[in-house]
This record gives C-alpha cells, structure tokens and sequence, in this order.
C-alpha cells in the first residue's frame, strides 16, 4: 500500500508493506500445526496381536441357465440336452449351501422351453432363482 507523508511536503509516496496480517496468519498457521502434530502420532506404542478369522459360510455358487432362441439349454455356457439339464437341477438341488439359479432366456424363444426350466427346478429343489434381462434404453 502507499501512504503519503504529512511530514514531507514534496508530494513523495513512501510505499511500505504492512507486515501485521502476514504476521497473524503465519501465526494462525502455527498453531494449527501445533494442535494436528500430536494427533497424527500416536502417544502409545503398543504391539497388537495377530488373529486369523473364518469364513463363516461360503458364498453359494450362481449357475447361469441360457435358452437360446432355438430353445437349446446352456449351462454356465455348456451346450446340454435336457434330460442331463433336469439331472443337473437335481443335483444342484440338494446342494448345501443352494447355488443361485439365473436364467436367461432369449426374447425369441418360446415360453414354454423357459418355463420347463423353471418347473424343473422347482421340482429339484432349487429355491434361488432369478431372472436375467437387459435393460432398456
């Protein structure tokens, strides 16, 4: 900032830099560091034990069921007919923990392929089943 001189009457600017709010805000810096340092470190050093958990239960496996538009099955990407597809159902069925059951049917394929699934793996047992889509735009 520039203050003129009363003092002096040559019309001079004495230009000096006010050092007071430098000073406050170093100091306002100061005691911030001051009061975080001994947060950041820990006052007492203890040597913690070393424990192992358990999984306590297996998250279940998820089958993929696909129909495709020709009213094939797949599972998990596997081309197979449906009689070893029902024998698979079955077997996932009595699974302990129950796997989970997608199914994905192709919007071309008939109804009645998705739904023998579905009735097969009711009567196997299978509780989990959820359907696949895609979602619209």
């Amino acid at each position: 900032m520039a203050f003129s001189s009363f003092e002096n009457d040559n019309d001079e600017m004495l230009s000096e830099i006010n050092m007071i709010p430098l000073i406050d805000v170093m100091l306002v810096l100061l005691i911030v560091f001051i009061i975080t340092v001994p947060v950041m470190k820990h006052a007492v050093n203890i040597d913690l034990p070393r424990a192992s958990n358990e999984r306590s239960q297996d998250k279940p496996e998820t089958i993929r069921l696909s129909v495709d538009a020709d009213g094939g099955y797949y599972w998990n990407a596997e081309k197979l007919d449906d009689t070893e597809v029902f024998n698979r159902l079955a077997l996932a069925g009595a699974q302990d923990p129950q796997p989970e059951l997608h199914i994905r049917g192709d919007k071309a394929v008939r109804y009645e392929r998705v739904t023998q699934a579905m009735a097969a793996a009711q009567r196997a047992g299978v509780r989990k089943i959820g359907f696949i889509t895609e979602p619209s735009p």
